[in-house]
């Protein structure tokens, strides 16, 4: 598991991780609140200084190209993490989400997705360790899932309701489910029964979507680097700063237009990059791969672009009104 990173490495990322969650949860958002702009700021810069400053210390001691693929890895997976921007925020209104739950949801939903991402990644790797042909099959697969993120139509909706369905199957199988809010409760008790509150129902939602999503960001990580600890703590950074970049940007996130036409060229040069090396094998004879550097310098600017085309060129929009919250939710 730990490679060629020493233990006190993998420690000390737990434990500044740990550190960090501990105090977001039990010293800033002890009580529910509505989290506000300026809040979200600070924590997002928190969040990246933090992976920019983790990312000096891999320089430090693993050098240059080992830090690089873990700022590829961070921006990649930040990028591919804007998908799950909108749908938490299509997931919120119809489940009509009170603002000051949101954070609640979000912080446990992030715990549930850094233990899915970690089996995956570890599975991911091993198999790519056993079988090294496996990544000409992600290669393939992402290049196939960038060309059709380009060309299909929007699909947030139907993701949404992909996991609603499937999240409405699964809490029924083992709890009965209040049609009623309970404050933060995710559990209640309703004629001396336990029973699901409409809130736990909405993380369940929010875990399955990152799953969703999960199935492109990780084999996109595993092109960047074949080492466990460059993936895992490039991914967890960018998975812990998503949760205040949603309530940074939740009010102007379908202002981002272009991001989905950058994101879908992200996922295809990383197909690329997955490929090129065997490519070039067949046609010259030599075995080349694009150079760490220079996919972070695509990414970054890709990224970038497709940011600033959107805050230049966005259509202008209407103000909709907001419906009242309900406090019965279907189920």
């Amino acid at each position: 598991m730990f490679g060629e990173e020493s233990f006190w490495m993998w420690l000390g990322f737990f434990a500044l991780i740990s550190t960090v969650l501990a105090l977001d949860l039990g010293v800033f958002n002890k009580q529910a609140h509505r989290v506000s702009s300026k809040e979200a700021l600070m924590w997002t810069c928190l969040w990246v200084s933090l992976a920019i400053g983790f990312a000096g210390a891999v320089w430090h001691f693993y050098g240059f190209e080992r830090a690089t693929e873990f700022m590829t890895g961070y921006l990649i997976e930040e990028s591919l993490s804007v998908d799950n921007l909108f749908v938490f925020v299509l997931v919120f209104r119809h489940f009509k989400v009170e603002d000051r739950y949101q954070h609640r949801i979000l912080f446990w939903g992030v715990l549930g997705a850094v233990i899915m991402r970690a089996i995956f990644i570890f599975a991911g790797v091993a198999l790519i360790q056993k079988f090294h042909w496996i990544i000409y099959l992600f290669g393939a697969f992402l290049i196939y899932s960038g060309l059709k993120l380009l060309f299909e139509k929007e699909s947030e909706e139907e993701t949404e309701e992909v996991a609603e369905n499937f999240a409405i199957k699964l809490v029924k199988r083992f709890f009965a489910i209040s049609k009623n809010y309970h404050g933060q409760k995710f559990f209640t008790i309703e004629n001396g029964k336990r029973v699901a509150t409409p809130l736990f129902l909405v993380l369940i939602v929010i875990e399955i979507t990152d799953l969703i999503f999960a199935v492109d960001s990780i084999p996109a990580v595993l092109a960047v680097s074949n080492d466990p600890f460059i993936i895992f703590t490039s991914n967890i950074f960018a998975i812990m700063g998503l949760r205040s970049l949603y309530f940074l940007l939740a009010d102007i996130i379908d202002k981002f237009v272009f991001l989905k036409k950058g994101i879908s060229f992200i996922l295809t040069f990383v197909g690329i990059k997955m490929l090129t090396p065997e490519i070039s094998r067949w046609i010259t004879g030599e075995s080349f791969s694009i150079p760490s550097p220079i996919s972070l310098a695509v990414i970054a600017s890709v990224l970038l672009l497709s940011v600033v085309l959107s805050l230049l060129f966005a259509p202008k929009e209407e103000k909709k009104e907001v419906a009242p919250i309900e406090e019965e939710v279907k189920v």
